[in-house]
């Protein structure tokens, strides 16, 4: 780097008092204002990351525990030149001329108030250039440093191949490879910066002219001002962003118009959109009643369709198929339960498709398959049997199980065994009172019997004494 230059200087000199300028501004320039702080403030987070300030750390206190006993090694020397980067970027305070820019560029309250006025306090022309040989300065800087990371990566690598201090070159290679990623997204946005703060200087010098730089000239893009190994990497990420850029453009468009279109399908006449011959005397709520019912019935035909489909199959790989078209559709009509409840079993037809195609017999997993997705495409009620919860089967159980424990309450009276210790003072009450019902029901039946069998008695005798006996 060539000592001489003025971006090149550890202490750049502040141009001037006049810091700021009254001009008038348009829409355009209000643009270009967001979009500075916009880059202005991308540039100060990743300057002020956590991450990254934890990684410097590491970076030094490396440096402190390997003094000593690792002096000799070229490796310790690439990250010696690494750290003499780290530190002359701290040394050139790049966030707090960032952060006085913020300061001198007007806010949002301040820029609704000027749109009023057209009229508004910007950064002045030798404040801007100072900042963009700041930039510029840092640029060249962040390029050095991807260099020499990228060296002291390579020896390290080296050391590891020979089988050296595995540990402490695995750390090593870590530690570079993420330095080199933050320095690498420093640098990108450095450059999204520098275009717009030429952008902004232009507007500026053609309002009030007072230039700083009378000696050098700023070059049109940081991608020539840097090595070609970084321009050309400077250059693939903004086209990449470029790329980003139209995609989300094409995508809001394709929004805007499918609202457009929705909103002129809703300002149609009911009628004409459906295509139903519609009566004066018939309201709004009966077209509305015709159009749900026509849609339900295609809903109906559908699952039909998929059912029949489901019935005919005869492996899981066909299955497996007519199951991915039912997936799309639900999700294009939105029956989100039917998704979710298909999309698990799709899960369990690929296993089974895989042990099919290993040559194991399914065609009884088959069948019962066919009976879940069935079930799945009836109506709620039916799909939510065959998916219940782990609690609302202990429900079920424990109703089913209730003769049981009546039963074996029962039994446990009749051999007279202590319940006391089994069920617990709750359980035994219950019992008690349901012993008193048993007994109860017991001596009603009893009586029954009794006079059943006096009657029975009595006429027995009256045939006798008829028959003279």
């Amino acid at each position: 780097m060539a000592a001489g230059e003025l971006w090149n200087r550890v202490n750049i000199p502040y141009p001037c008092a006049t810091s700021s300028v009254h001009m008038e501004i348009t829409p355009p320039t209000v643009k270009f204002f967001k979009a500075l702080l916009v880059e202005n403030e991308e540039v100060l987070k990743l300057l002020r990351n956590k991450i990254f300030q934890t990684e410097i750390r590491l970076l030094y206190e490396l440096m402190y525990i390997l003094n000593n006993s690792y002096r000799g090694n070229k490796t310790f020397k690439g990250l010696q030149l690494v750290e003499q980067c780290i530190n002359r970027l701290k040394n050139m305070k790049l966030d707090t001329a960032l952060q006085e820019l913020v300061e001198l560029c007007p806010n949002q309250i301040q820029m609704a108030m000027c749109m009023e006025t057209c009229e508004c306090n910007v950064p002045s022309q030798p404040v801007l250039e100072w900042t963009c040989l700041k930039v510029l300065g840092a640029g060249k800087l962040l390029s050095c440093t991807l260099s020499r990371c990228s060296k002291a990566f390579i020896l390290s690598k080296k050391q590891m191949k020979w089988a050296e201090f595995l540990i402490l070159n695995l750390v090593i290679t870590s530690m570079l490879s993420r330095l080199w990623c933050f320095f690498r997204g420093l640098l990108a946005s450095l450059s999204n910066l520098y275009q717009r703060l030429l952008k902004l200087l232009g507007l500026v010098a053609q309002a009030q002219p007072m230039p700083y730089l009378t000696d050098t000239a700023l070059p049109a893009d940081m991608a020539d001002f840097l090595d070609p190994a970084d321009a050309v990497m400077l250059r693939k990420l903004s086209a990449f962003n470029a790329h980003l850029e139209e995609r989300k453009a094409k995508l809001k468009t394709r929004k805007k118009a499918s609202t457009k279109v929705k909103n002129k399908k809703q300002s149609k006449n009911v009628k004409e959109d459906l295509g139903v011959p519609v009566e004066r005397g018939v309201g709004f709520d009966a077209v509305k009643q015709l159009s749900f019912g026509k849609e339900v019935s295609e809903e109906q035909s559908k699952k039909e369709m998929f059912e029949k489909l489901t019935g005919e199959a005869t492996s899981f790989a066909l299955m497996s198929a007519s199951m991915e078209e039912m997936i799309q559709w639900c999700g294009s009509e939105g029956m989100r339960k039917t998704k979710r409840l298909l999309t698990f079993l799709r899960l369990k037809c690929k296993r089974m498709k895989c042990l099919e195609a290993a040559g194991y017999n399914v065609q009884r997993k088959l069948r019962l398959f066919r009976q879940e997705v069935c079930l799945a495409l009836s109506p709620q009620t039916s799909a939510l049997r065959t998916f219940r919860s782990p609690a609302q089967r202990m429900t079920v159980q424990r109703r089913r199980s209730q003769p049981l424990r009546k039963r074996f309450m029962v039994s446990r009276a009749r051999t007279g065994l202590n319940t006391s210790g089994v069920f617990g003072h709750q359980k035994q009450n219950e019992l008690e009172m349901f012993l008193k019902d048993f007994q109860r029901s017991q001596a009603a039946s009893r009586t029954t019997l009794q006079v059943t069998n006096s009657d029975r008695n009595d006429d027995i005798d009256d045939i006798f004494a008829i028959a003279g006996l």
